[in-house]
């Protein structure tokens, strides 16, 4: 399995609901040179949400994938459970890692299909891959891939009170470089996102 990593910026968090939305890849080299192409991922939903990539530490689940020209956009969750005690104290971790910016990565997991080098480079480009998990991850390699926001409200609550779903926290990423853009996701958030 392949994977390609990115950084995040927590700047508000939801301690009951525990959803967050992101971009998963996007079509900008990683630190290998290699480019996995967005538009050339198969999946199928919900996909694994887990802690470092660890098949026996999952965290939560990825509710929703839109593939753009920009990156893969996605929706997921942190799980929250009162037992057993070990399992509510692993969620309860990861979730503390994320909001709290200690662990600022997201990483794709990945199996490719179909690739070719890149002229001139020592990259590969990944023109078909299945899109296999997306992981909390300490260590980043491909930048563009990053939380935008993380739900004030869980969304079934606020559509009970007759209040719109799509608001959020605000979220900022690092800067993106001399050839990074700024990017921006319908109803959340403005964004500077970068690989790195």
């Amino acid at each position: 399995m392949n994977r390609a990593y990115s950084l995040f910026d927590i700047k508000g968090y939801d301690e009951a609901a525990r959803i967050f939305e992101g971009v998963a890849t996007s079509p900008t080299p990683d630190r290998m040179g290699d480019i996995v192409d967005p538009k050339g991922a198969l999946f199928k939903l919900p996909l694994p949400f887990l802690h470092h990539h660890d098949p026996e530490a999952p965290i939560g689940h990825i509710t929703d994938a839109k593939v753009t020209d920009a990156g893969i956009v996605v929706r997921g969750t942190v799980a929250t459970l009162d037992a057993p005690p070990t399992l509510k104290e692993r969620l309860d971790v990861a979730w503390a890692e994320l909001k709290s910016g200690l662990v600022r990565g997201l990483s794709i997991g990945f199996s490719p299909l179909e690739h070719e080098p890149i002229k001139g480079t020592f990259g590969v480009r990944f023109k078909k891959w299945e899109f296999l998990e997306l992981s909390l991850v300490t260590v980043p390699a491909q930048s563009e891939a990053t939380i935008l926001t993380v739900k004030q409200f869980d969304a079934s609550t606020r559509a009970a009170l007759g209040q719109s779903t799509r608001k959020g926290v605000r979220l900022l990423t690092t800067s993106p470089g001399a050839s990074g853009t700024i990017a921006a996701h319908p109803g959340a958030v403005l964004l500077n996102t970068r690989r790195s």
